[in-house]
């Protein structure tokens, strides 16, 4: 089993794209990357603490790689948004991969790489690509939010 995390807006609906793909064991919504220790929902809204909403995903690389994780999160956001995605702003809902390895960092930084220099967005890519730091799940009620409004909910 092996770990990705990444932010891309609410981490509502970035959870759910995820955890509906084949190889993808569980996916767990919470914050990183803030400098507040055991942040809420609350105080993480405010963009006070640093942190982004994201998405903790374990995996079966044998069924799914870290790579096609990676492509699979370009494709459910907009990665040239810098702090907002749709009507989320505020940098608690900005672009990121957290890399766990340095392996999964310069899978990341190459995709990023790629990506921009595709001509797919007139805009540069913003994706801030950094080390993985302390994760804090979130409060229950934000985990399978989608699935739990929604059951038959398909993206």
């Amino acid at each position: 089993m092996a770990r990705a995390t990444f932010a891309g807006g609410c981490f509502w609906g970035v959870e759910e794209a995820f955890r509906v793909l084949d190889g993808v064991i569980e996916t767990t919504v919470g914050y990183m990357g803030g400098t507040t220790e055991e942040p809420t929902y609350e105080m993480v809204c405010t963009g006070a603490t640093g942190h982004a909403e994201v998405v903790d995903i374990k995996f079966d690389p044998e069924v799914i790689s870290y790579s096609q994780l990676v492509e699979y999160f370009w494709t459910r956001h907009d990665p040239t948004s810098l702090n907002f995605q749709g009507v989320d702003r505020g940098t608690q809902y900005r672009s990121a991969i957290f890399f766990h390895s340095s392996e999964q960092r310069e899978q990341a930084e190459a995709s990023k790489r790629i990506l921009d220099a595709s001509g797919k967005y007139k805009l540069p890519v913003v994706t801030e690509v950094t080390q993985a730091g302390q994760f804090w799940r979130a409060e229950e009620y934000h985990q399978q939010y989608i699935k739990k409004q929604k059951p038959d909910f398909m993206l």
